[in-house]
């Protein structure tokens, strides 16, 4: 059975880490590389890291910072925030990332995917998806989640790994820095979708909320950013708690 992974994400904006409740209401987190070396200290299995206002201001992901986290850690490192063509990919794998996040150039462009698993391999492309539920349908939502779409999220979950993505970066809006957990019930059916593995975001406040992910949800990695920033549930006692739940995770 494949290890469960725990990833910390550092939303980037300005050049600091930020996090906010259903992406709004953002408030500083502190000093991405800072975190970023913690983090790879204290037993995370991966880190992400997303300029989230690049797409929205239109300019490239923040390569120096890129670089610099890069320099820091050494666990998987993905990167994601205003990539939109296979230049991009390549001057954010120059600089220490090991995997690239698209997300609105993916609905924009899906063609893109396919490009970029062709020119990087699948394990490279992580396609990440924000949504929520309106009049009880799933619909993507692009922009940092400001930009509603008819498109239903598992349709599209489907699409993405047939165009190459090796991995899906799931995040559910409505869930997103409320702490109330994640949405188990939409990871659960994403997963029995398709056939490559989910990364749950959004939502979690409590140890047992990652548990709840990995054996409702089926979700084979869980993101969190506040919880982890503020030190509300340090790795380790999270790592101990799910291997003392039988759940299979890499120890620190």
């Amino acid at each position: 059975m494949l290890t469960k992974r725990i990833i910390p994400c550092l939303d980037i904006k300005n050049g600091r880490t930020v996090k906010g409740v259903n992406f709004l209401a953002l408030r500083d987190a502190g000093d991405p590389v800072e975190l970023a070396q913690k983090y790879a200290e204290t037993g995370a299995d991966e880190l992400v890291f997303l300029d989230i206002s690049a797409t929205e201001e239109r300019r490239r992901t923040l390569v120096d910072l890129v670089r610099n986290v890069a320099k820091t850690v050494n666990i998987p490192f993905t990167v994601g925030g205003g990539i939109a063509s296979v230049a991009d990919v390549s001057v954010l794998l120059q600089n220490g990332a090991d995997k690239i996040s698209i997300n609105s150039a993916a609905v924009k462009n899906p063609k893109l995917i396919e490009e970029l698993a062709k020119e990087f391999g699948s394990q490279c492309v992580v396609v990440a998806i924000d949504a929520k539920p309106i009049e009880n349908q799933w619909k993507v939502h692009l922009v940092g989640g400001k930009q509603a779409t008819a498109i239903d999220l598992f349709d599209w979950a489907k699409t993405v790994e047939n165009l190459g993505a090796g991995e899906i970066l799931f995040t559910s809006m409505d869930h997103d820095g409320t702490k109330n957990g994640f949405a188990n019930e939409a990871l659960a059916q994403l997963s029995s979708w398709v056939n490559i593995p989910i990364i749950a975001s959004g939502g979690a406040g409590a140890k047992e909320h990652f548990a709840d992910a990995f054996i409702q949800g089926k979700a084979d990695a869980a993101l969190a950013a506040s919880v982890f920033h503020f030190n509300e549930i340090p790795i380790p006692e999270l790592k101990q708690y799910l291997a003392d739940q039988n759940i299979v995770i890499r120890k620190v």
